[in-house]
């Protein structure tokens, strides 16, 4: 019940988007356009996101090796399974995957995997909103829709960077932390509350086992190789595929506007807000009617490429390891290791 409650949540949410961003689409132009495009730049584009998907597999490894020595085979078995449960469930709970996969397969527990994942999502998160910020500067101030990309910058950098500042309390005053989250969790439910601050205990106690500096060095040489390969596929697709006049640092705007976008929690894939997100960012720099015709088709095409070659490798390493999509999906909600030792 609660899963139908979350699809149809986020089916409503992708259904509101897609009607927006293809609001007064020219369907005409956008037809044209696919006509037209370049297809053979859609193979270095794939070559872009495979990289990423190495730069990002590789990055998660140098979290995890305060914790284990993961080989690079089940570290990326775990990764390409993991990212494409991210992509095709509701609310992002394929975040739930990576952890319980990669504690089938090395001796590390789900719950200190999953500190590494949110750890993750707290540099990304930061990382994009800082790096906007610092673009936003050169970006003419009456440009379209502007003023909302800004607030949605600064939105994404308060969640984040308060995010980051609650682990480092926690990391430095970790029973206080607890207590706090059973303090505040306490008004609305005393049973979820110490649920939480167990959950919150865990996390602290992985959170001083991560990697050493040398590892963290290699987290965000790779963070940053990632977020570059990132933006110069996107571009390399718009410029090459498509003949969209942005340039390299447009590009890297659209990028940060994409990801702000994509933090909406849409129906599985992405759909609807994939393309609201890159109409917002493209409209920063292009005509209208270039954003509605060719701009929307690139969009598209570049929702397909990242679609597809995510479920791709998903399926290709579920099927290696003799899985399915619900030996995965039926049991990575499963209590943690955490709340089943309280349980018992």
């Amino acid at each position: 019940m609660k899963r139908g409650l979350k699809l149809a949540a986020s089916l409503a949410i992708t259904i509101a988007f897609t009607a927006w961003a293809f609001r007064d689409t020219h369907w005409s132009e956008q037809w044209a356009s696919l006509r037209a495009a370049h297809y053979l730049w859609i193979l270095p584009y794939l070559g872009f996101l495979t990289l990423i998907h190495l730069f990002r597999t590789l990055r998660w490894g140098c979290l995890l090796s305060g914790l284990a020595r993961v080989p690079f085979r089940p570290l990326n078995d775990a990764s390409a399974i993991g990212f494409m449960m991210l992509l095709v469930l509701p609310f992002r709970l394929g975040e739930f995957a990576r952890p319980f996969l990669i504690a089938q397969r090395t001796p590390i527990r789900r719950s200190a995997a999953m500190t590494t994942v949110v750890l993750e999502r707290i540099i990304d998160g930061l990382f994009v909103a800082l790096l906007m910020r610092l673009l936003l500067f050169f970006v003419p101030a009456d440009a379209p829709d502007v003023r909302f990309v800004r607030i949605g910058a600064n939105v994404m950098f308060s969640i984040f960077f308060g995010g980051l500042l609650f682990l480092l309390f926690a990391a430095w005053h970790r029973d206080r932390a607890v207590a706090l989250v059973r303090h505040v969790v306490g008004w609305a439910s005393p049973g979820l509350a110490e649920k939480v601050a167990g959950v919150v205990d865990s996390f602290v106690g992985a959170l001083k086992n991560l990697a050493g500096p040398m590892q963290l060095v290699a987290f965000f040489g790779w963070t940053v190789a990632y977020w570059c390969a990132n933006g110069l596929g996107m571009w390399v697709l718009a410029t090459r595929g498509f003949d969209l006049p942005l340039t390299l640092f447009q590009s890297y705007v659209l990028l940060c506007v994409l990801v702000v976008g994509v933090m909406i929690p849409a129906a599985p894939g992405m759909m609807g807000t994939f393309q609201a997100a890159v109409r917002v960012g493209l409209a920063l720099f292009l005509p209208a009617e270039l954003v509605r015709g060719p701009g929307l088709a690139y969009a598209n095409v570049l929702w397909l490429c990242q679609t597809g070659q995510q479920i791709a490798f998903g399926l290709l390493f579920l099927s290696l390891d003799h899985l399915s999509f619900g030996d995965v999906a039926g049991h990575m909600e499963e209590p943690t290791d955490v709340t089943r030792a309280q349980a018992g």
